[in-house]
């Protein structure tokens, strides 16, 4: 059976959410201000890498929220 996510574990997962959307903010304006084809390529592929990478860290969220102590 899952455990519920410890406080320390949620502010985790909820830092590296913010830092992945900063991330693929940052890439996505990259890839838009580049004028280079194989860059702006490089930063398309990184920004859906954050994309996956905060989705991923949604659904850990998600899953964890049933299990999660009521107060």
């Amino acid at each position: 059976m899952m455990q519920p996510m410890t406080n320390k574990e949620l502010e985790y997962v909820i830092d590296s959410m913010s830092n992945e959307d900063l991330l693929m903010k940052t890439s996505a304006a990259a890839a838009a201000a580049s004028t280079h084809p194989e860059v702006k390529r490089c930063c398309e592929q990184m920004t859906k890498l954050h994309q996956t990478n905060y989705n991923t860290l949604m659904q850990a969220l998600q899953q964890h929220q049933s299990v999660a102590p009521m107060n």
